[in-house]
């Protein structure tokens, strides 16, 4: 936690080391949430706490909860933006800041806006620090229902959907698809996999280095819009496998259905309850009108956090 570590006010980083200490080994953060004026938020996989600056340690209570102030926020963005806000134009317009280690901060205050767009954000108030987390081999029992059979004609994998509501695990488990694919195995030839991360979720790059392993053969197009970015690496990273998260709009349909005609296989994921939610949502349902897709995985989550996987084919019926 060090590369997060380091984001914080001087005065109180002494004090969060015991916090996350206390975290360690029993539950797993994932958002550590910095609202003005308001208690500093804990957000683990078994709840919320709150920080206190008293004895450095989380609370359920909020009586001695340490309240984020305007100064301490200041300092965060000097810190996060390595004294240099200007280098990370780019990055605040788009409203997040990728760290070392792959976790991102989210942004928001007063918007700027330039003939209706969103030019920058001033006066920054509130700061979502998601916590990244690499689950090597989620994916080892899933990936071989992605590969075609040996008797097909084609070879490689199934342009295959991921489909699930937020906090699912959806990009956890694309990633290390995306890893077990490029680096093969002894059933199965490494393939080149080309990323459009357009919100550095996947690789988590930083300065152009991805925080993640993603895999020895595949190629990174960091911050780029999905659908031009796809476009891209197909014409210059002659790609077997193109990967993306988030599908959803209309200019993604098109691009995937360029890469599809192209001989590439498609990995993606889209946000979506089930299947039936995606044929409720206008661009989404073109994948399954056009058929682009021959898999789609679904994903969902019990109470416990174990995970649940439908998996269909095609023509959109339980395979397993």
């Amino acid at each position: 936690m060090n590369h997060i570590l380091k984001i914080f006010p001087l005065h109180i980083r002494e004090e969060l080391k015991k916090a996350f200490e206390q975290l360690k080994g029993r539950e797993e953060l994932e958002e550590i949430r910095i609202r003005v004026s308001q208690p500093m938020m804990f957000l683990t996989d078994q709840g919320e706490y709150f920080f206190s600056l008293e004895d450095g340690y989380l609370t359920k209570d909020t009586k001695n909860a340490y309240a984020v102030t305007s100064h301490d926020i200041s300092d965060m963005i000097v810190f996060i933006s390595r004294y240099s806000l200007f280098a990370f134009e780019e990055e605040i317009r788009n409203g997040f800041i990728t760290l070392e280690g792959g976790h991102r901060v989210g942004l928001s205050g007063q918007a700027v806006l330039m003939e209706g767009w969103m030019h920058t954000i001033r006066n920054i108030s509130y700061l979502n620090i998601r916590v990244n987390h690499e689950k090597k081999e989620c994916a080892r029992r899933l990936i071989s229902y992605l590969y075609r059979q040996p008797h097909e004609k084609q070879s490689g994998i199934y342009n295959t959907l991921l489909i699930s509501s937020p906090g699912r695990g959806k990009t956890t488990l694309l990633r290390d698809f995306i890893r077990l694919l490029s680096n093969g195995s002894k059933e199965h030839t490494g393939l080149k996999v080309s990323i459009v991360d357009e919100r550095s979720e996947i690789a988590g790059c930083y300065q152009g280095v991805p925080q993640n392993d993603v895999g020895m053969r595949t190629d990174v197009l960091d911050g780029c819009p999905k659908s031009s970015g796809m476009m891209l690496l197909i014409r210059t990273m002659s790609p077997q496998v193109v990967a993306v998260d988030e599908l959803g709009q209309k200019d993604d349909v098109e691009a995937v259905a360029y890469a599809v005609h192209c001989g590439c296989s498609i990995l993606g994921s889209v946000h979506a309850k089930d299947l039936e939610e995606v044929r409720k949502k206008p661009v989404l349902r073109e994948f399954l009108e056009h058929n682009y897709f021959e898999r789609y995985l679904v994903i969902d989550k019990k109470e416990t956090g174990e995970r649940i996987y439908r998996l269909y084919d095609a023509k959109q019926e339980l395979l397993c």
